[in-house]
């Protein structure tokens, strides 16, 4: 059984005062909407977890009752940080669950066959994670002043959800980041902790985290897209 846990805890302070970024209109829906239904459409996915900040349920509860939803679904509170949110979404699941794709709420663009790819091939793996190489060159400062070195960008991957897991390395990987007191902004870093490889997920499609006002714009058009053919996402190994 394969359980998705969508991360709906935070409020995004990059997209201004008083605005949930989740709950913004893209294209006559909230963003949070499109990637629930996205998960909820995707064959690979028996039931979804949403974490949500606590005193929110009541706004997905009506939330779901305007779509149209096949899967079960529960609600849970998130924690302080992402990784306290995921880790009670871990908590939650179906005793029957075996591999967990985690997505990030502010993702709603993510297509049913990056889902596909990426659950397969944590299946078979132990862990993968949605990725697009990086093609800007990027330089390295450690005072945001001048740069200090250019790094090579033909080893480098700008990491996405969703990342999937066997539920045992996840929950593995994120006690260890508990017991050492670290912090971690994506769930592959667990992984690295224990030494659990985690395979590349080549993203095709734009796959874009709704940040700052722009992007609302540009998941807009992108959903306006959707319908024209699409390429497979790659495994790379």
């Amino acid at each position: 059984m394969t359980t998705a846990i969508i991360v709906a805890a935070g409020k995004g302070t990059r997209m201004g005062p008083n605005a949930d970024k989740l709950f913004l209109d893209i294209a006559g829906r909230p963003v949070v909407a499109h990637t629930w239904q996205r998960f909820d459409d995707a064959n690979c996915i028996q039931e979804i977890i949403l974490v949500v900040r606590d005193g929110m349920q009541s706004a997905f509860q009506d939330l779901a009752k305007g779509l149209a939803l096949k899967k079960p679904f529960r609600l849970v509170a998130g924690g302080a940080e992402r990784q306290d949110s995921v880790w009670n979404g871990l908590h939650a699941v179906s005793d029957a669950t075996e591999i967990v794709a985690i997505q990030d709420g502010a993702r709603p663009c993510t297509s049913l066959a990056l889902i596909e790819a990426t659950v397969e091939a944590a299946r078979e793996c132990g862990a993968a994670v949605a990725a697009q190489p990086v093609t800007d060159t990027i330089k390295e400062s450690a005072n945001s002043k001048v740069i200090d070195r250019t790094l090579d960008r033909s080893k480098l991957w700008a990491v996405q959800t969703p990342q999937a897991f066997h539920l045992e390395i996840i929950h593995r990987g994120l006690a260890e980041v508990k017991k050492r007191g670290m912090h971690v902004t994506d769930d592959t870093a667990a992984c690295e902790l224990i030494g659990q490889k985690v395979h590349l997920i080549s993203s095709i499609q734009p796959n874009p985290k709704i940040t700052t006002p722009e992007d609302i714009a540009y998941a807009a058009l992108l959903l306006q897209r959707e319908g024209m053919t699409t390429q497979a996402p790659r495994l790379r190994r």
